[in-house]
C-alpha cells in the first residue's frame, strides 16, 4: 500500500502511472476502411531482430522498453506461442515498402484477451491508421470469443491514447506505478529517445 504524498526516485529511475482498461461486451463497429497505402499482415514466428527494430521504430519515442529487456530466448518463447498472434501495419509507395505499425495479442488466459502492444509510427497519426489497427485489433481479439478484451497505458504514452482508447470502448478498472532503469540510461533506447522524459543520471 503506497502511502500519500510524494516519494521521491533515484537518479536513473523513471515512473509511469499505468491506467488498465477493459471492454467486457463484443462492439457494434462497420467496417473500417483500410487507408490507402497501408497494408496489415500477420507474422507467424517472427523474426526476432525484425521484431525488435519494428517495437523500437514504433515505441522508442514513449519509451516502451519491455520486449528489449528480453534474451532472444525468452522473446522467442513469447513470440512464437500459440497463444501470440503478431501483426504488422505497412505503408507502401511506388518505390518502398515499411513497416510502421505494431499490434499484439495474448491469449494465454482462458476468456479473455490482452492487447499486448498497439502502435504506429508518428508520421502516421492522425491519418486513420491507429483507428483501422485498433479496429482489426478488436476484431481479431473477439474472434477468440473472450468475456473481455484488455490492455494498459501510461502517461508516458501518446497524450491522446486514453482518450482514444475509452472512444472505442474500453473502460479503465485500475490504477498501478510502474518504476523502472530508465531505458535509456541501459541501453536499451538510444539516448534521445523520449525527449520529453527528462533523464536524471545517477
Amino acid at each position: 500500500m503506497l502511502n500519500d504524498g510524494y516519494t521521491d526516485l533515484p537518479p536513473g529511475k523513471i515512473a509511469s502511472v499505468v491506467t488498465y482498461l477493459e471492454m467486457r461486451t463484443r462492439p457494434r463497429t462497420e467496417t473500417e476502411a483500410l487507408p490507402a497505402g497501408l497494408s496489415l499482415r500477420r507474422v507467424t514466428q517472427p523474426d526476432l531482430k525484425w521484431y525488435r527494430d519494428l517495437f523500437r521504430k514504433v515505441g522508442a519515442e514513449w519509451l516502451w522498453y519491455g520486449r528489449l529487456a528480453l534474451s532472444d530466448e525468452q522473446l522467442r518463447e513469447v513470440l512464437w506461442a500459440s497463444h501470440t498472434d503478431v501483426f504488422a501495419l505497412s505503408e507502401s509507395d511506388k518505390n518502398s515498402n515499411e513497416d510502421k505499425g505494431l499490434l499484439e495479442l495474448n491469449c494465454a488466459e482462458p476468456n479473455e484477451v490482452e492487447i499486448a502492444y498497439f502502435g504506429i509510427t508518428s508520421d502516421l497519426i492522425g491519418k486513420g491508421a491507429g483507428r483501422f489497427l485498433l479496429h482489426r485489433a478488436l476484431g481479431e481479439a473477439w474472434s477468440h470469443n473472450p468475456t473481455r478484451v484488455w490492455l494498459h497505458t501510461c502517461n508516458l504514452d501518446h497524450p491522446r491514447a486514453l482518450e482514444f482508447y475509452r472512444k472505442a470502448g474500453f473502460v479503465p478498472y485500475k490504477f498501478s506505478i510502474e518504476v523502472s532503469d530508465d531505458p535509456r540510461l541501459t541501453g536499451l533506447l538510444p539516448i534521445d529517445a523520449g525527449p520529453q522524459v527528462p533523464i536524471l543520471k545517477p
